[in-house]
């Protein structure tokens, strides 16, 4: 007998213990090599846990344990072979045929007479009802419930509103843990303000909607509202520095890159892949990148590096429909932009009363670095890029200026 001892791997610098989420193959199972065995939980992303030989399978350690990093899961035999089950060549193996079973038909047409439905039933033993005090009207003289009813609202018993009360208990998960103590920690170690502000998305929507299929045909991505958002920040973080800074000690860190965070909501709880030096993307590139991290992240395939480092955030609620949020900073980072959902409203454009298609953003920043001179001017930035994108895509010129040189 050979046996190989499969332990957790360090998902990461800094982590020391990790959850067993779920065990992918059963105990006894016969597994390949490199078949996935485990997804395994830690405080920043879910790793998977893979057969180093072909064997069978024994298992050490339950769902939902928390267990140290280099610690011995799981075994396999590698000295047992896979069970083949063969049929002998001169074998032919018939169809068996079954002869339907006969319907049986009651004796009588009051077999039912004072018998109660199930739900009728259990009615009956709440209320310490017997079949005689009942007068029954269902069919062929079964007792429904509604018979109960009236039988109990007659002897004065206390009618209940019946239900179901189940309450189900799980283990939070590693990483649901370090998400809520992160969270917790922003509010308590911040200043953190929201400031808030409306975009008229009907420029953006209606390039969109013009270029959307050539811009498919030609870059192989959709043309969605996140890249329009991610180059907006990242020409407002350019005029506005400290929205892209952090507070490091009792200094201040400033970034000349643009490392934007994308919050992607997945299976095992939020994460928020990061997009390295965004100013340099250009939308397609944007799409491509973002499409693939969420994939991975939903996947619950995304590394620790593809979600650290981050200079700024953005979230969009508006995909489960939320109007209005104040997003929390994702730390170490000093800001997070929230969009939210697009709604037709009125509004006033030229002295006139029009209906355009409004989306409220939000501005959640830590005051202790940021203040409202920046904050709002930020936003006021994001606004009017996304207002006239094609200032937007020429850099944040005006691009008369562009075309006359001056």
């Amino acid at each position: 007998m050979s046996i190989i001892e499969m332990k957790v791997p360090s998902p990461g610098e800094s982590i020391t213990e990790v959850q067993i989420a779920r065990w992918v193959k059963k105990e006894g199972d016969y597994v390949e090599k490199d078949e996935e065995i485990c997804e395994i939980d830690s405080d920043k992303a879910t790793l998977t846990l893979s057969a180093e030989a072909s064997g069978t399978l024994h298992i050490l350690v339950n769902e939902g344990d928390t267990v140290e990093v280099g610690k011995v899961v799981c075994t396999l035999d590698t000295s047992a072979k896979p069970i083949v089950e063969k049929v002998p060549a001169n074998v032919v193996v018939m169809e068996e045929k079954t002869t339907p079973p006969k319907t049986v038909v009651p004796p009588t047409s009051d077999y039912a007479k004072g018998t109660p439905s199930p739900s009728a039933g259990k009615l009956m033993k709440e209320k310490t009802i017997s079949s005689e005090q009942i007068e029954a009207t269902g069919k062929g003289g079964r007792i429904t419930k509604g018979d109960v009813l009236r039988a109990a609202a007659k002897s004065g018993a206390t009618i209940l509103q019946t239900g179901t009360r189940n309450v189900r208990t799980e283990k939070m998960s590693m990483l649901r843990k370090k998400v809520a103590e992160r969270l917790v920690a922003v509010k308590q170690e911040t200043a953190m303000l929201t400031t808030f502000n409306e975009v008229d998305m009907l420029p953006v929507m209606t390039l969109r909607k013009k270029y959307k299929d050539t811009f498919k045909e030609v870059h192989g991505v959709n043309l969605g509202f996140m890249s329009f958002f991610t180059k907006a920040v990242c020409e407002a973080l350019k005029a506005f520095p400290a929205v892209n800074a952090q507070i490091a000690g009792q200094e201040i860190r400033y970034h000349d890159y643009c490392d934007i965070g994308i919050a992607v909501s997945a299976p095992k709880g939020l994460m928020v892949p990061v997009l390295r030096n965004a100013e340099n993307m250009s939308l397609a590139e944007i799409e491509r990148h973002i499409a693939s991290l969420a994939a991975k992240a939903r996947e619950g395939k995304i590394s620790i590096e593809e979600m650290s480092g981050g200079t700024f955030t953005i979230t969009n609620g508006g995909v489960f429909g939320s109007m209005l949020s104040t997003p929390i900073i994702n730390p170490p980072q000093s800001a997070i932009l929230g969009m939210h959902n697009i709604v037709e409203r009125p509004v006033a454009v030229q002295g006139k009363v029009e209906i355009r298609p409004i989306m409220y953003v939000a501005l959640s920043y830590d005051h202790r670095l940021i203040d409202g001179r920046e904050s709002v001017g930020f936003l006021v930035t994001v606004k009017q890029l996304l207002e006239d994108p094609i200032k937007l895509l020429t850099g944040g010129e005006d691009p008369m200026k562009i075309l006359l040189e001056i």
